[in-house]
């Protein structure tokens, strides 16, 4: 049994496989239509959600399965303190696939622990999103043919958009050349860059302006601030204006460039640009239906697209507790730490729930 709590859980051949599935159940959707019949898919959001629940629901309902969960926590037993464990053992007992969201980094990984059936990470506080990664890359890769070679920015909220992180090391793995601009204070985390360092051999340039670096780009990735998670003394409208993404700024940007953003948006992103012909943002959403129809397919039954872990990597228990006041095991207190490791470019050490470095 296989989970996606980070596109770690994938080799690049197996995203590719899903890419390719994806493709076919994009366009030939009546030969997959009753792949999963008889499933049900527990969609368990802790966090508000519009456009990732309902892309799962639409996904699993195209396959002709089923769904069942919550989109209101206070709806729910963690109301009454509940755990995570606890609530993955006992949906385990009501459904074949777990999608979940919840604002504790690292939570999906617990729940994929305690659970019996796959767990997709539908978002884990400020850590990950692998399958908005997916439906990422798939787009980038239907525009441009491949990420190898490319020069992609990603702009806004990088230091706690999940999104932005989980895209820049996909695009780092991939061969991409990344530029991060964002304003002070809003900078990627230490454990992507290291993470990027490390595995991947490279640094992405980095740039306070988007105007600076425009021309460069490929690929524009514009995110919105994160303002359910800045701390109290940040003006959201300070640091939101310095990213603004317009057709003044566009008109320096390549003509053949795409613009996306994992949406939704708020204002970074001008209503004028929807019509610009190198906006992808909305087929980046189309796109995240047959991304995640292929990726149910494959975690519930075809058993042939889920082949093998990617090498180097190591998780074992034991050591300090992780000191991350956001991570799961500040928490769930009967979590013990874990350390994974990773050999590539070079050898680093994180903690295995929220990615934060440990050496």
């Amino acid at each position: 049994m296989r989970h996606l709590i980070t596109l770690d859980d994938l080799s690049n051949f197996e995203i590719s496989q899903i890419f390719r599935l994806a493709d076919q159940m994009r366009t030939n959707l009546a030969t997959w239509s009753g792949f999963c019949q008889g499933k049900l898919l527990a969609t368990l959001f802790y966090e508000p959600s519009t456009r990732t629940r309902l892309s799962f629901e639409s996904a699993m309902e195209r396959l002709n399965g089923r769904t069942l969960g919550f989109a209101d926590p206070h709806a729910a037993s963690v109301a009454k303190g509940e755990t995570i464990a606890d609530t993955a053992r006992m949906v385990t007992n009501y459904a074949d696939v777990i999608v979940v969201r919840h604002s504790f980094a690292g939570s999906a990984r617990v729940m994929a622990r305690y659970a019996n059936i796959p767990v997709i990470n539908g978002g884990d506080g400020s850590h990950a999103h692998p399958t908005q990664a997916l439906a990422d890359m798939y787009t980038v890769i239907a525009r441009k043919g491949e990420v190898k070679g490319l020069t992609v920015g990603i702009c806004g909220d990088l230091r706690y958009g999940r999104a932005a992180h989980s895209f820049a090391l996909a695009i780092a793995r991939f061969g991409g050349k990344l530029v991060h601009i964002a304003p002070e204070g809003f900078q990627m985390p230490k454990w992507v860059l290291t993470k990027i360092r490390y595995l991947y051999g490279g640094a992405p340039a980095v740039s306070l302006h988007l105007a600076d670096v425009i021309r460069e780009l490929d690929v524009i990735y514009v995110n919105r601030l994160q303002e359910e998670r800045l701390p109290a003394d940040v003006d959201p409208e300070t640091a939101r204006s310095s990213y603004l993404v317009n057709a003044d700024v566009m008109r320096n940007a390549k003509s053949d460039a795409m613009i996306m953003h994992p949406l939704p948006r708020v204002n970074e992103l001008s209503y004028e640009l929807d019509e610009d012909p190198r906006a992808a943002y909305f087929e980046q959403s189309a796109n995240a239906i047959p991304t995640r129809m292929a990726l149910i397919a494959s975690l519930t039954g075809l058993e042939e697209l889920i082949l093998t872990q990617p090498p180097g990597r190591e998780i074992t228990g034991g050591g300090e507790p992780c000191a991350n006041p956001d991570c799961v095991t500040a928490f769930e207190n009967y979590l013990q730490p874990e350390i994974e490791t990773r050999e590539g470019e070079g050898s680093m050490t994180s903690c295995a729930y929220c990615g934060v470095i440990v050496s």
